[in-house]
Parts: C-alpha cells; sequence; structure tokens
C-alpha cells in the first residue's frame, strides 16, 4: 500500500483475536503489536498469523488505514485490502487538497464565500431592492479577499485587515472610503454567513459578529433657503425636458422617496381619495398616504405613456435620476452636497417648522419606526417659541386691567 507517514507507506491489519491489538503493513510486510507491547514482527500481508508470537489473523480481518500528509495523521479501519487502498488514495488526495475533516473523519464540504455567494444572489434579486449594492461591493471588494476560501477559514483577524486596508485606501475618486462604504461590506459579509447558517451550507459561526462595526453620523437633514427654493422653482418653470420637471415637482410637493416614484403606477393613484398607494416601501409594508392639491396638479398635467407615472426607457420602470437631477440642480446654483433626497427632507422641515406635530409628519413620510422623524424635532422649536410667546401675549392682556379712559362729569 501507498500510504504516506514520514515517507515509509503503512497499514494496519487487525486481528479478532483478543490478544492481538493490531498488526501494521509496512511496504506489503504487516507487523503485529501485542497488547503487552508491539511485536513489531514483519509478515506477508497475505501472511495467516503473526510468525513471531504466533497470533493468528484469520478470514475476517480488517485493515486499519494510516494516511498523514502535512502533519494531518487519519486513521480509518475498513473491511478488507481492497477497500483499505481505495480508502488509502481518497484520504490521502483529500488532505492534499485541505477537504478532509481530521476531527470528525468526513470530507470537509464548507463551502467557499463564492459558492455562498452564488446562491445568495438569485435570492437577493427576489427579495432585495438594493440588490445591485450588494452585487457591486461584493465583486469590487468581498470577493477579491474572500471569494475562494472557505467559511471556515474566514477569521475576524482578516475581517480587521480588510477594515484597515479601507480606511487607508482611496476610491476611484482619489478620495479616502467612506465610514458608510466600509460599514456595507462588513454588513454584506455578516448577512453571507448568516444566510449560510440558515439554509444549512455551514455550521460554524459568524466571524463578523465579532468585529466591531464603524459608527456613522448620518443624521443629514437638508433643507432649502427660500432663495434655494426660488432659485430652482424658477430653473423648472424654464427647463426644456418636462418629464424631469415633473418627477422633480411632484417629489417636493409630495416628499415621497425616490424609489417610491419610480414604482409608481397610474393604479396607485387615487384622484377621488387625494392619495397614493406605495408599495414595497423601504418600511416593507404596502401604504396609503393623502397628498396635497399641487402634488394631483402635477399628475393630472402628466401625458399617461406608461403604467408608470414616471417611466423610464421603453415606458419600463425608472432606474435613475442621477444625471437629470446633477444638471438642474447646478443650473439652479444649489448647494454641490444637496441631493435629490434632500427634496423629501425639505418637505418634512418645512411641515415641522410650520407647527405639524412629528406624527402626523411621520405618517406621511411612511416611516416606519418613530425614532426616524425625531431627526425633525429640533425644527419644531420655532413654532413652540411663537406659541409660548402668543401664549404670553393672551395672559399679559388678560391679568391687567383695561386701558379704559373716563372723565369727570359736568357739574355746572
Amino acid at each position: 500500500m501507498t500510504i504516506e507517514t514520514r515517507g515509509h507507506p503503512f497499514a494496519y491489519p487487525v486481528s479478532p483475536s483478543p490478544g492481538v491489538i493490531s498488526c501494521p503493513i509496512q511496504g506489503g510486510i504487516s507487523s503485529c503489536l501485542l497488547r503487552k507491547g508491539p511485536c513489531k514482527t514483519s509478515n506477508a500481508l497475505n501472511a495467516k498469523g503473526c510468525s513471531r508470537c504466533g497470533a493468528e489473523f484469520g478470514r475476517d480481518r480488517k485493515y486499519r488505514v494510516c494516511v498523514s500528509v502535512k502533519g494531518q495523521r487519519v486513521n480509518r479501519i475498513v473491511q478488507n485490502l481492497t477497500i483499505a487502498r481505495e480508502v488509502e488514495s481518497t484520504i490521502k488526495s483529500d488532505l492534499a487538497r485541505g477537504e478532509y475533516d481530521v476531527k470528525h473523519h468526513r470530507v470537509d464540504n464548507t463551502p467557499t464565500l463564492n459558492d455562498v455567494w452564488e446562491k445568495y444572489l438569485p435570492w437577493a434579486k427576489e427579495h432585495k431592492e438594493t440588490w445591485r449594492d450588494d452585487q457591486y461591493h461584493y465583486g469590487k471588494h468581498l470577493e477579491p479577499r474572500f471569494g475562494s476560501k472557505r467559511l471556515d477559514t474566514i477569521m475576524p483577524i482578516d475581517i480587521e485587515r480588510m477594515k484597515l486596508e479601507l480606511k487607508r485606501g482611496r476610491n476611484k475618486h482619489g478620495k479616502p472610503y467612506a465610514k458608510a462604504t466600509i460599514k456595507h461590506q462588513l454588513v454584506l459579509l455578516k448577512r453571507l454567513f448568516n444566510v449560510a447558517i440558515k439554509w444549512d451550507l455551514f455550521d460554524g459561526k459568524n466571524p463578523v459578529s465579532q468585529v466591531t462595526l464603524p459608527k456613522l453620523d448620518n443624521q443629514k437633514t437638508e433643507f432649502l433657503t427660500d432663495e434655494e427654493l426660488k432659485r430652482l422653482q424658477d430653473t423648472l418653470d424654464t427647463w426644456p425636458i418636462r418629464e424631469s420637471v415633473d418627477f422633480i415637482r411632484f417629489a417636493i410637493f409630495s416628499g415621497l422617496r425616490r424609489g417610491e416614484l419610480f414604482k409608481l403606477t397610474w393604479d396607485d393613484v387615487d384622484f377621488d381619495r387625494s392619495t397614493v398607494t406605495l408599495r414595497g416601501p423601504k418600511g416593507g409594508k404596502t401604504a396609503t398616504v393623502p397628498i396635497n392639491e399641487q402634488a394631483l396638479e402635477v399628475l393630472r398635467n402628466l401625458n399617461i405613456k406608461s403604467t408608470f407615472v414616471f417611466p423610464g426607457e421603453d415606458g419600463q420602470q425608472r432606474k435613475d435620476f442621477k444625471g437629470p437631477w446633477l444638471k438642474i440642480r447646478k443650473a439652479a446654483r444649489l448647494p454641490d452636497g444637496f441631493r435629490f433626497h434632500g427634496l423629501r427632507h425639505h418637505f418634512a422641515s418645512t411641515l415641522v417648522s410650520n407647527g405639524v406635530d412629528l406624527y402626523t409628519v411621520g405618517k406621511l413620510l411612511s416611516h416606519k419606526n418613530s425614532s426616524t422623524t425625531q431627526r425633525y424635532a429640533h425644527l419644531g422649536d420655532e413654532s413652540l417659541r411663537r406659541a409660548t410667546a402668543k401664549a404670553g401675549e393672551l395672559l399679559k392682556a388678560r391679568g391687567e386691567p383695561a386701558d379704559v379712559s373716563t372723565s369727570t362729569p359736568d357739574q355746572s
């Protein structure tokens, strides 16, 4: 047999005799091991018994296969020499490829991260609107580092190393990677491990759970000044592409998310009740929200070309609005950092600043958690100050004596 161990092949036929533990075969010769000490006598493979101690091997002898590769040692007991040779060859190959689980004496079928990704992507396309972001992040950062690695070989220290590399690295614009970008990689990697565990592809621990995610301060509340809003409106009045104008104007008056505008269909618009139905919003549940007359007027003036209210090419669902928005933003001389999503913040900020309560604003914005609406709480301070000032004036007027002019009757 060609079983590697320190350069010498060997296997062990195990005798059924209670006085004999095993007889290892070395290069076609077996040696006997007695319970009270090794006999170490060499015997031919077809030997009927040990030539020294006389232990009989019998027809029902079993063979112990011992394989050692790169410091990993595996022992298996099999029924006959033919099987022993086959098992030896298989185990040796698996060990050489690093696919044999020595602890549990089985082939290690732990998937690589690429294996998990191939199963995850079809699922994400069906269940996640942002699956393209996952695809980009995986191809850009995770696949080059971890794609070919088995899940059980990805350690927390490897993930910490990726964090450090990204922190020191530069994006395609030559700028440092934002904390949000680094966090996206960790969140996606953690999700891949979680689905692997959930789908019974992997029974180990999630290493990302031992890594600290970057803390983000993304509570950015954008709003336009009166002058900036006027410049935007003036720009829209003269902009030649009406589809872009209508899209932005409806966003200003409705406060809807860009993705909600993309998915909005004419079936979702109820002109009689002045509502729109948001299907699959960010909060998860379909919601119906009221819209004002200005928003409805925008819709009434649209030409119906598709089942979608704001269709993209060939009447299909629009996928992006970045190009038109950047051009209009530049023409209106808005701040470079003002995003399209800032129109939604401006909508909410205007309401809160004029005394609308946070609960109502949260409902209009279809916020899943009230904590999300709390970012606008400070904007209500001015309305509170106006209210308390008004109360002071009313109470003062009621508490002071009235200013009544009197005159003395003429005595003459």
